[in-house]
């Protein structure tokens, strides 16, 4: 009797082993898919930031142009 005991022990532990190995594989699975889903949101965020920094640049351009637009405006309107 305490033979069949210890095998369905055993039968236990080692399909326990493979469930744990399976769910373990799985989560790295799913971490990797993740870590590569962040890259590429990481890599869209810095492209964000750049056209950002571009869009500022035009920005001042536009806000010197206005600015000497008005200044020519006032000259116009003193005479």
């Amino acid at each position: 009797m305490s033979g069949g005991i210890i095998a369905i022990v055993i039968t236990l532990i080692v399909i326990g082993g493979i469930s744990l190995s399976t769910v373990a594989y799985f989560a790295l699975q799913r971490h990797r898919a993740d870590a590569v889903a962040m890259a590429g949101y990481r890599k869209l965020a810095e492209e964000a930031a750049a056209d950002q920094r571009l869009l500022l640049g035009e920005l001042q351009e536009l806000t010197g142009r206005v600015a000497a637009v008005e200044q020519l405006l006032r000259s116009v309107d003193e005479r």
